[in-house]
C-alpha cells in the first residue's frame, strides 16, 4: 500500500513538472530591442528639397499642357458659335432694326447723369453674346472648372513625385512628414485654418475637405469676377462697346425717319415707314458684308485677348490655382536652401597710440560674428565667438 502511494507521488510530480515544462516553453520570447531612428543627414535633406523645387516646376509645365489645350477647345467652340450665331444675329436685319429702335430710344432718355446710349446698348449686346455664344461653351468647357481641374492635377501629380523621392533618398515616412508639415502651401490666415503646409494638402482626400484650400479657391473665383466688372468683362464689353458705337454711328439716320414716322401720324407715319423700310433693305444689303468683316475682326481680337488673359494671368486665370500653390511652396523652400550669411566685422580704426594689452590670454582675440539658425534660416541670431 506504501509502495503504491510512492508510485502516485512520483506519477503526479513527474506530470506536474513536464506541465510546468510545457508552459515555460510556450512563454513568449523576448522582443528585440526597437531599431535605432534612421538619421539622414541634411545634405540629404537639402538634395531632397532641391528635388521637390524641381519637381514643382515640372509639374506646373506638365499642367500647363493641360489647360492650354482644354483652353484651346473652348476657344474654338466661342469661335464656331460667334460665326454661325451671334454674327448673323448681329448683321441681320430684323436686328438691325430692333437696335435702331433701342438707340432711339436711349437717346431720347439720355441726359446729364444717366448712362450713355453706347453704354446701356454695350450691356444689352454683352448679354446677348453671354446668352448665344458663351454660356453655351460654358456647358462644354468652363474656364473656372478648368481652373479647379488644373489645381487638383498638379496635387495629384506632385504628390507622386514626393513618394518618388521619398524612396529616392530613404527618407523615413514620419521624418519625411515633418519636413513636409514645415512646408506652408496656402498663406491666408488669418484664422489659422487658412493656412496649410504641403503634408496637408497631399494628404487631404478630396481636397474640398481643406478649409485652406476652399478658401484659396473662392479667393480666385473672386479675383476673376471682380476683374471682370472692373474692366466691364474685358473682352466681350470691349467688343459690344465698339460695336454700339458704330452702330449708332450708322444707324441714326434711320432712327430719325423712325421717330419722324411715330410723329406723322398712322397713316402719313405708315407711308414713310414703307418708303424707309424698302431704303433700308437695300442699304442693309449694300453694308452687310462689310458689317460682318468689321464685326469678325473686333469679335475675333477680342476673343484672342480673353485667351491669352485666361492662360497668363497668374491671380484670374486658369492657371492660377497651380501658380498659387507652386509659388509658395518653391519660394519657401528656396529659403531652405539659402546657405546662411557670414558677416565679416568692420575694419577697425587704427589708433594714435596702441593701448596695453591686458588681462588673460582667454579674454583677448578678435570676434566674428556669423549669422546661425535652423536648417531653414528661421530664428536666426547673430552668434559671436572668440579665436
Amino acid at each position: 500500500m506504501i509502495l503504491n502511494l510512492r508510485s502516485l507521488i512520483v506519477v503526479l510530480l513527474t506530470a506536474l513538472m513536464l506541465v510546468t515544462a510545457g508552459c515555460a516553453s510556450k512563454a513568449p520570447a523576448p522582443q528585440p530591442p526597437p531599431p535605432p531612428p534612421v538619421t539622414i543627414s541634411e545634405a540629404t535633406w537639402q538634395q531632397a528639397d532641391r528635388d521637390i523645387v524641381a519637381a514643382s516646376q515640372a509639374t506646373t509645365n506638365t499642367v500647363k499642357d493641360y489647360t492650354r489645350r482644354s483652353m484651346r477647345v473652348w476657344k474654338d467652340r466661342v469661335y464656331q458659335l460667334t460665326e454661325s450665331d451671334f454674327i448673323p444675329w448681329f448683321t441681320g436685319y430684323w436686328t438691325q432694326q430692333w437696335l435702331t429702335m433701342k438707340v432711339a430710344f436711349y437717346k431720347a432718355n439720355s441726359g446729364e447723369g444717366k448712362v450713355p446710349p453706347e453704354k446701356q446698348l454695350a450691356v444689352y449686346l454683352q448679354e446677348q453674346y453671354h446668352q448665344r455664344v458663351i454660356d453655351p461653351v460654358a456647358k462644354e468647357v468652363n474656364p473656372d472648372l478648368v481652373m479647379e481641374q488644373a489645381t487638383k492635377l498638379y496635387v495629384q501629380l506632385l504628390t507622386r513625385e514626393l513618394r518618388g523621392i521619398a524612396q529616392r533618398y530613404g527618407l523615413p515616412p514620419d521624418q519625411f512628414g515633418r519636413r513636409l508639415s514645415d512646408i506652408l502651401a496656402i498663406e491666408l490666415a488669418p484664422p489659422p485654418k487658412h493656412d496649410a503646409s504641403l503634408y496637408q494638402v497631399i494628404r487631404a482626400e478630396p481636397l474640398e475637405q481643406l478649409p485652406a484650400y476652399v478658401v484659396l479657391i473662392n479667393k480666385i473665383h473672386k479675383a476673376a469676377a471682380n476683374t471682370a466688372v472692373a474692366a466691364a468683362d474685358a473682352s466681350i464689353s470691349t467688343v459690344a462697346e465698339n460695336a454700339s458705337k458704330k452702330l449708332e454711328a450708322t444707324l441714326a439716320p434711320r432712327g430719325i425717319a423712325g421717330a419722324v414716322s411715330a410723329a406723322a401720324g398712322k397713316v402719313a407715319g405708315a407711308m414713310i415707314s414703307i418708303a424707309t423700310a424698302g431704303v433700308s433693305v437695300l442699304m442693309h444689303r449694300n453694308e452687310q458684308p462689310e458689317m460682318v468683316d468689321q464685326l469678325r475682326v473686333i469679335l475675333n481680337a477680342a476673343l484672342d485677348k480673353e485667351w491669352r488673359n485666361e492662360m497668363e494671368n497668374p491671380t484670374t486665370g486658369v492657371n492660377a490655382g497651380v501658380l498659387y500653390l507652386s509659388g509658395k511652396i518653391e519660394a519657401n523652400l528656396t529659403k531652405t536652401l539659402t546657405p546662411p550669411v557670414e558677416f565679416q566685422p568692420p575694419p577697425q580704426a587704427v589708433p594714435d597710440q596702441v593701448p596695453e594689452q591686458g588681462g588673460s590670454d582667454e579674454d583677448s582675440g578678435d570676434e566674428t560674428c556669423v549669422i546661425s539658425g535652423d536648417s531653414k534660416g528661421v530664428g536666426a541670431s547673430p552668434n559671436c565667438s572668440a579665436y
